[in-house]
């Protein structure tokens, strides 16, 4: 279950790498835009200002997302429904994704196949973290590994579900697709109150700690909660009351159909 009120503890980070994604997409006039894996909706009803003529829709596979969303007040259509499921109509013209498709296993499949059902001239901007290779995760990855709960949590943690920016490149380009990539690192100073928990500890609380706290009882919950972030504070030291958290993103934007040259 996702929790709208701890993913938007960080609102302000969360939100800066989808303006950057949907800054370098340049569709002046698109029929409908989709917001795959919109979340609370604050960011998806943004694009009815970008575009405020166009059909602009959201889907999200957690009810309570969709639930927090519909209370905007938004020119915004959205749905609970599952992206593996979801087909491009003839008038998307863009699709946007946003820190979505490391939860889905096999997303490449899913990108090459939207690449192909999507129109001709359509842009698809995808945005992913880059970060499992961090302190945090390495961190989460031990702590994992180290405690009765091991047999329990192991096969949750993903190693390295998404692709680098020229991986990502490539496999557009070979779908037929005009293809801009790039990667980002963003480092945000998290601020970190004497008598708060460790800031990056409620980061990964609104994120990668979703599947451990649902199979975690509460009192193990605590006890793993609590190493974690023992390990956490040695790995990102708290200076000045606030963390320095770099957060690697990798981002590219493809347009179908498209030759390359046109792009240049």
């Amino acid at each position: 279950m996702w929790d709208p009120a701890s993913y938007l503890r960080y609102s302000d980070e969360r939100s800066r790498p989808f303006h950057d994604l949907v800054a370098r997409v340049p569709a002046r006039a698109p029929r409908t835009v989709v917001d795959l894996g919109c979340g609370p909706g604050h960011l998806t009803a943004g694009l009815a200002l970008r575009w405020p003529d166009s059909r602009i829709t959201g889907l999200d596979s957690s009810p309570e997302m969709v639930a927090r969303a519909a209370t905007l007040a938004a020119p915004v259509t959205f749905t609970v429904g599952d992206l593996h499921d979801w087909r491009p109509g003839p008038d998307v013209d863009v699709v946007v994704t946003s820190a979505v498709l490391q939860w889905a296993p096999g997303h490449e499949r899913l990108l090459t196949r939207w690449a192909r059902e999507l129109p001709a001239g359509a842009w698809l901007a995808v945005q992913v973290p880059g970060n499992f290779t961090a302190p945090s995760h390495r961190a989460l990855r031990e702590v994992a590994g180290a405690g009765p709960w091991r047999a329990e949590l192991l096969p949750l943690l993903r190693q390295a579900p998404v692709r680098d920016a020229a991986g990502y490149a490539e496999l557009l380009a070979d779908a037929g697709c005009a293809v801009d990539a790039w990667e980002t690192v963003y480092v945000h100073l998290l601020p970190a109150p004497a008598d708060a928990d460790h800031p990056v500890l409620t980061w990964l609380e609104g994120t990668a700690l979703r599947p451990i706290r649902a199979v975690l009882d509460d009192p193990t919950w605590a006890v793993f909660r609590a190493a974690l972030g023992d390990r956490l504070a040695e790995a990102y030291p708290v200076r000045r009351a606030r963390v320095s958290f770099p957060f690697r993103r990798v981002f590219f934007v493809a347009r179908t159909a498209a030759r390359a040259e046109e792009n240049q």
